[in-house]
């Protein structure tokens, strides 16, 4: 997911509008170079991102043997997602320069939309995890992936539709601030504070509180696992173990959690190129090119 900057703090359009989680701990200024610096690597990093999201993507369309188990049937909804979050996001700016409401109440709609979405499928993929590895969940569920299907995609509808019912108006354009020294920054996003702060931010923290806590569950369980089994080299293990973490880290979204520290520069950096390039990390880290049983398909098919 990408963001937006403005002169004295982040405007990271999910979490900061006019104010912002900084405000909540201080005011500290971003110079002129801060923001350019955080805007490029937003932009470069939701292109890159959105690339790596396709690939993935056309991978398990392309190749049947490696979607058939629910992870993988997961795993391409959430890449989904967050492949239309970073192409709407990518042209909203592009929207807001058109003098056209309705075509960026649409925007923002979207970008809200597929936003609450990626959300929502990193919470589902947590609780999958915490069924297959915590439950020992074996039983067959009767079209499993469907009623997940429903409330990935169906949950964020229902809360956009309640925002657009309410009023339209809610959404619209917004002034980021500045990026540069002659014109405002415009973007197409949710106008109203209190809609913002419940159906963004709450949100947001809802899931983030819930895999935060999967997360930790899982890890206690692959550990529980690991010490049951100890087959390997402990070489071999080590980095298995660190790409489990990793991969467990930018699925769930936990890398999310850097927005409560942004009092420092180091941390903005840290939230903005981790979230921006998300879709990049998911392909290395657990993607199914990175697979050793599948990272020669493409090879393979073209041979």
């Amino acid at each position: 997911m990408c963001m937006m900057w403005e002169g004295k703090k982040p405007a990271f359009i999910v979490f900061y509008q006019e104010q912002n989680l900084r405000n909540l701990y201080g005011d500290t200024p971003l110079n002129l170079t801060q923001q350019l610096v955080l805007t490029f690597i937003s932009y470069i990093g939701c292109g890159i991102s959105a690339i790596f999201l396709s690939i993935t993507l056309v991978t398990y369309i392309a190749f049947e043997k490696i979607r058939r188990d629910y992870p993988s049937k997961i795993l391409i909804q959430l890449c989904a997602a967050l492949l239309l979050l970073n192409l709407v996001f990518l042209l909203d700016s592009w929207i807001a320069l058109h003098d056209s409401r309705g075509l960026c109440i649409a925007a923002a709609v979207f970008l809200h939309y597929f936003l609450l979405v990626s959300f929502t499928w990193m919470g589902l993929e947590a609780f999958h995890m915490y069924l297959a590895l915590v439950k020992v969940f074996n039983t067959y569920v009767r079209r499993y992936i469907i009623k997940f299907c429903v409330v990935g995609w169906g949950l964020p509808a229902v809360v956009v539709s309640i925002v657009l019912v309410v009023s339209p108006d809610n959404y619209g354009l917004i002034s980021t601030g500045t990026v540069s020294i002659s014109r405002p920054d415009e973007f197409c996003w949710i106008k109203n504070k209190t809609v913002f702060y419940i159906t963004a931010v709450g949100y947001f923290c809802v899931i983030f509180l819930i895999n935060i806590s999967m997360f930790i569950v899982v890890l206690i369980q692959l550990c529980r696992i690991k010490k049951r089994k100890q087959l390997g080299a402990q070489r071999r293990n080590s980095i298995q173990d660190l790409r489990s973490v990793a991969g467990l880290t930018f699925l769930l979204g936990i890398t999310w959690g850097f927005a409560f520290f942004t009092v420092t520069d180091v941390f903005t950096y840290l939230f903005t190129i981790f979230n921006s390039l998300q879709g990049k990390f998911i392909l290395y880290v657990t993607g199914c090119c990175m697979q050793y049983n599948d990272q020669n398909i493409w090879k393979w098919h073209f041979s």
